[in-house]
């Protein structure tokens, strides 16, 4: 199914199976917690579905989906470079996401890698915790065997208590005979004693699981059929109260024609979007005018780019997901 960018940074985040940000409060210890920061964070990571490349956001397009008592909210705040901001809020659980993050591509000769500059934060109100963490990156890979990885550290800290898992995530070789592929290990520890406390291990796609290192004992933290399994497709619940900016209009005919493999008029419908995105930056160059997100405030400097909402709580979306 053809989309934009920011739908599937979205769907990373609301389309679960299970509810693995409402189990942040449930954790009895900042280390409980910490470990259902962890399994939260290894499920916005998926296997990727080949088709049609998603469409590269619009300045100002968005996307609203509800799930339950979980709002999302997605905008492009920068089109060069290209910026996307989310919020996501469970209000029932005074739980929220904040992300700005920004790709990079890279390419290598052989591959090109997806770099995400940019972090995420998880907040979990009830115990004043705030976990901040960046993101693993996509490796595509031409020669000599094809394939596609996340791959790349990921670090999780918690400001307030110290402790952090770190995360790493292989692929395969580069002749295609490695077996740990889309696998992660890792390990949590204490910062302030530098105390190993739980090794991870595990395959992103599969299970990931955690070992004590005082007792041994091994658990599942994180199970992909479960999490990823039987979602969803997100539908229009009040079409009227849907913005134009919403990432499914403002593509709407570039998908219809896609889907119709009409590709004449996909590629008359893909310059339609971008000649009017031309034509407002023409427009607010001839007024002197510069545009501002709608529901983020941003900034940057040489440490990078900070998108922080302007609401506290994302409102319900028109759009929901069960």
């Amino acid at each position: 199914m053809p989309k934009s960018q920011l739908q599937c940074y979205g769907e990373s985040v609301y389309s679960t199976a299970l509810d693995l940000l409402s189990s942040l409060n449930t954790g009895k210890t900042p280390l409980d917690r910490l470990i259902s920061v962890v399994a939260l964070s290894i499920s916005t990571t998926r296997p990727l579905v080949f088709g049609v490349a998603p469409y590269n956001p619009i300045l100002g397009e968005t996307h609203h989906v509800s799930k339950g008592n979980f709002n999302v909210l997605l905008e492009q705040v920068s089109h060069h470079p290209p910026v996307s901001a989310l919020h996501a809020t469970n209000e029932k659980e005074n739980i929220e996401m904040i992300w700005c993050q920004i790709p990079a591509p890279k390419f290598t000769g052989t591959a090109v890698e997806g770099k995400m500059h940019g972090k995420r934060q998880v907040k979990v109100h009830n115990h004043g915790e705030t976990y901040e963490m960046n993101f693993p990156h996509l490796l595509f890979r031409f020669v000599p065997v094809p394939g596609v990885d996340w791959v790349g550290n990921v670090s999780i800290r918690c400001l307030e208590t110290g402790l952090v898992a770190e995360l790493s995530y292989t692929g395969q070789s580069f002749f295609g005979f490695r077996g740990n592929r889309r696998q992660i290990k890792g390990k949590i520890f204490d910062s302030l004693s530098m105390n190993i406390l739980y090794k991870i291990d595990g395959h992103w796609d599969s299970t990931v699981t955690v070992k004590d290192t005082t007792t041994a004992e091994v658990r599942v933290i994180y199970d992909a059929k479960e999490v990823i399994s039987g979602l969803q497709v997100p539908f229009v619940k009040d079409p009227e109260s849907v913005w134009p900016t919403e990432s499914a209009l403002v593509w709407s005919e570039l998908s219809q024609a896609i889907l119709s493999k009409d590709w004449d008029k996909a590629m008359e419908a893909k310059r339609t979007v971008e000649e009017r995105e031309r034509e407002l930056l023409r427009e607010r160059e001839s007024k002197g005018e510069t545009w501002v997100p709608k529901h983020f405030i941003v900034s940057h400097n040489k440490e990078g780019w900070d998108c922080s909402p302007i609401q506290k709580w994302v409102p319900d979306a028109p759009i929901v997901t069960m």
